[in-house]
């Protein structure tokens, strides 16, 4: 049996009740660690139901035929690793098939999976995602700033590349970051269309004057797919590995990672950039990103009138309107102008059918005599009763 060390890491953080997950770990797994060999192989070797997310940013199989030439008559360094290249269409999907599998065997029941490609793999990968039960929650476009341009001008620029994100089967449930990821947009819901640049300039690794890798990603981009998709003290897994963003990535959120990677010259290039990364210390308040509204406990509205906070018979106003009242009942429904139904019901009533939530637009007079929203009530049943 393979044995792996481990370092303090793994052991898991003394924090806060509530992120306890971070003890739950398969203690067998080399947690923040590389390991060379085939991705396969290796992904086989560890435990069944043991990661939380796979981010796979596999060989392309481009097979780019000739050189590229710039208008200054300078070589482009395009993509031509032995790595990338398979005898037809028929092995690279052999290939794909083997790592799928293995991805699927690891992830939790909860778990989920993200796959990268261009035109030249991601409609065969997404093929066989589904082939294999995985079900898609979205295909997120890449929109990259500074595209390499289309030198040889027979076809439009490949501005774009595009990401699967899948879970593990249709009913399983999975982790969205929904509302945290809304600031990257402007507040507004987060699209699936992610502008950004190519991996340029300082963060582009080169050795010798010479970038280390040929597809190497933004650190935004592995930033946007762990913030949104994991939770702190989440097991990470790349099975195609690299100069280790998805690991520094992983890193500076407090996310543990694996790493698998087939060529041995990548892996100190990426244990170097990992190691010189120093997260901030970690803070339950600070690293806390759920919507907390979203995942409170359910509070039936009748719930505020056996509590007391509510009464049968009272009025409540309708978005502060004084000519839209309607009257609770002791069931916990509203009576509104020959209308019965749920604060919901009553609330899509009044909208013309627009579906709503009922507890955002009703409000009770106080003692004062001032409105107040009866999702303060709620709030106050949460705190004291749960």
């Amino acid at each position: 049996m393979k044995s792996f060390g481990r370092g303090p890491e793994q052991i898991g953080f003394k924090v806060h009740i509530r992120y306890l997950v971070f003890f739950m770990i398969d203690q067998t797994l080399p947690i923040n660690q590389i390991i060379h060999g085939d991705a396969v192989k290796e992904m086989n070797a560890l435990p069944e139901n043991s990661i939380d997310l796979i981010f796979a940013d596999p060989p392309y199989n481009m097979q780019i035929k000739g050189d590229l030439w710039r208008p200054d008559f300078s070589k482009v360094d395009g993509v031509d690793d032995e790595w990338d290249k398979f005898e037809d269409y028929r092995s690279y999907d052999a290939f794909t098939l083997a790592w799928l599998q293995a991805a699927h065997r690891l992830l939790k029941d909860n778990g989920a999976i993200w796959v990268i490609g261009t035109y030249h793999n991601i409609y065969r990968v997404g093929k066989l995602l589904q082939d294999l039960g995985f079900w898609i929650i979205n295909e997120i476009i890449w929109e990259k700033i500074n595209p390499m341009p289309n030198f040889r001008g027979v076809r439009f620029t490949n501005a774009h590349e595009t990401l699967i994100w899948a879970k593990k089967t249709e009913s399983g449930k999975y982790t969205i970051n929904y509302h945290a990821m809304k600031p990257f947009n402007n507040g507004k819901q987060m699209r699936s269309v992610w502008t950004l640049p190519i991996c340029k300039g300082k963060e582009r690794i080169r050795l010798n004057g010479e970038r280390v890798h040929s597809t190497q990603k933004p650190l935004a981009l592995l930033y946007r797919v762990i913030l949104s998709s994991t939770n702190p003290g989440d097991v990470i897994l790349d099975p195609f590995f690299g100069t280790g963003t998805t690991g520094a990535a992983a890193k500076i959120l407090h996310r543990n990672w694996i790493g698998i990677e087939q060529d041995k010259f990548y892996i100190p290039v990426a244990q170097e950039r990992i190691d010189l990364i120093k997260p901030e210390k970690f803070a339950p308040q600070t690293f806390d990103i759920k919507d907390k509204k979203r995942l409170a406990p359910r509070v039936p509205f009748a719930r505020l009138l056996e509590y007391g906070l509510l009464k049968p018979g009272q009025e409540l106003c309708f978005n502060l309107n004084p000519e839209q009242t309607a009257t609770v009942k002791p069931n916990g429904n509203l009576l509104y102008n020959g209308f019965e139904g749920s604060i919901h019901q009553t609330t899509k009533h009044i909208l013309d059918g627009k579906p709503a939530n009922g507890w955002l637009h009703w409000f009770y007079a106080d003692e004062n005599g001032n409105f107040q929203s009866i999702d303060t009530l709620r709030e106050i049943v949460r705190k004291d009763y749960f």
